[in-house]
């Protein structure tokens, strides 16, 4: 297997992590290349459960190097702890893992910053994690108040944060933040700052070079989509987004690796939908099947555990994340969760103003005024976790998930009855 992506197609939380564990084997090299601590991967192995935030999910096969590319941002405090807790566990954190100098730094006054914005909604909240991603996303793009990894080992980095606190203390004030609020005392952040930089010196590197070198060498490279594509701050479901280009397009930008490079594109879906935080969601089920789908699917935060708003599959949301992420190939997760259901539905169009469509809004007014129009499925009602082969399904759960490439236009390759890597089958 040559250079591949893993994009979660829907809005997040579609076990990737488990997906990206599993192709790890046949690479070299894994790269999380956006998002922040906001994104949990959980991986199943050996009656084990690991959750992780920032370190990509390759981080446990031996003689694979993962990366933290440029288009993460990086809270430092949360990196080391889930390295310490990693390490504590038995899991090997030293030089297999890669932290790039150009990433930016979440500080302490993004964190008030998010709670800010988040107490003072223009509309229906956005659903933030309160963890600073998208105040630190912005300084990034502002420029001017932005802190890179690289720079606590440079001359000038303390004078550079007192620099920045000031400002912030001028900004925030307005807003009710206090000059002797903790997030804006600079001295304090600078000791415990540059404490954090000694500990993650060993980590740090120019990563886009090392990505361009490894394309040139022939190494095999993963790269792990964090959220989901209908996340993407710029195709995506604006303003209940996140901060970064969470679909397939922000693969070159977050990494340094021209897309000529990405061979395969893998389209992670779960069987239903599901999404959290505020914003439209056309075949979210606020009854007792959304309820047994959460219950069955665990459908909780990994980072955050708040619940997930469950609902049907939408194809047509799907086909677009598909079309715009350039998949190649479906891996359908979460199967078993609708083995109690005795109907499935599939959303394939939406009635909008009066009209049928196939295509996702561009709007999200739009989005909010859509009528899902769905076809029905007969379930299969019986569990299928010990299932190891495709041919061991049921012929309904076969059927639906024939019934899923159809819709979507994409094979599927990959089926998930459970958590565990040995609940995964392949279709090639």
């Amino acid at each position: 297997m040559a250079n591949t992506a893993v994009i979660g197609l829907q809005w997040g939380d579609e076990a990737k992590g488990k997906i990206v564990d599993i192709l790890t084997e046949n690479h070299d090299i894994v790269v999380r290349y956006q998002g922040g601590a906001n994104a949990g991967h959980t991986v199943v192995m050996g009656g084990q459960t690991f959750k992780l935030s920032l370190i990509p999910s390759g981080i446990f096969r031996s003689g694979v190097q993962c990366v933290i590319a440029n288009g993460v941002v990086v809270h430092p405090k949360t990196l080391l702890v889930e390295i310490e807790a990693l390490q504590a566990r038995g899991v090997r954190v030293g030089n297999n893992l890669t932290v790039s100098s150009r990433a930016h730094v979440i500080l302490p006054w993004h964190v008030e910053e998010d709670r800010i914005l988040n107490d003072c909604p223009t509309g229906e909240a956005i659903g933030t994690t309160l963890r600073g991603i998208g105040p630190c996303y912005r300084d990034k793009i502002g420029r001017s108040h932005a802190v890179r990894v690289g720079d606590f080992y440079e001359s000038g980095w303390r004078e550079r944060i007192i620099a920045v606190a000031e400002a912030k203390r001028r900004m925030l004030e307005p807003l009710g933040v206090s000059a002797d609020n903790p997030a804006l005392d600079a001295e304090a952040i600078c000791r415990e700052y540059s404490g954090y930089a000694d500990r993650l010196r060993p980590f740090v590197a120019d990563t886009t070079q090392f990505l361009l070198d490894a394309v040139d060498s022939g190494k095999r490279i993963l790269f792990e989509g964090a959220q989901g594509a209908l996340l993407d701050i710029d195709h995506g479901t604006f303003p209940y987004v996140t901060g970064s280009n969470s679909s397939g397009v922000g693969i070159s930008a977050g990494s340094g690796v021209p897309g000529r490079h990405i061979h395969k594109v893998l389209g992670v879906v779960k069987a239903y939908c599901t999404r959290v935080g505020g914003g439209p969601f056309p075949t979210e089920q606020d009854n007792d099947v959304g309820q047994l789908i959460r219950d069955r699917g665990n459908e909780y935060g990994t980072v955050t555990r708040r619940p997930r708003r469950c609902g049907w599959f939408d194809a047509v949301a799907a086909r677009y994340t598909a079309r715009l992420s350039g998949v190649d190939a479906l891996a359908v997760m979460l199967l078993d969760v609708l083995s109690a259901l005795p109907e499935i539905r599939i959303c394939t169009a939406y009635e909008l103003d009066g009209e049928r469509t196939e295509r996702f809004p561009d709007h999200v007014e739009r989005l909010r005024r859509v009528k899902p129009i769905y076809e029905s499925l007969p379930g299969w009602q019986r569990e299928i976790r010990e299932a190891r082969r495709l041919t061991d399904l049921p012929t309904n759960a076969r059927k639906y998930l024939d019934r899923l490439a159809e819709v979507v236009g994409r094979p599927v390759e990959i089926v998930s009855v459970g958590p565990d890597r040995e609940q995964t089958m392949f279709a090639v």
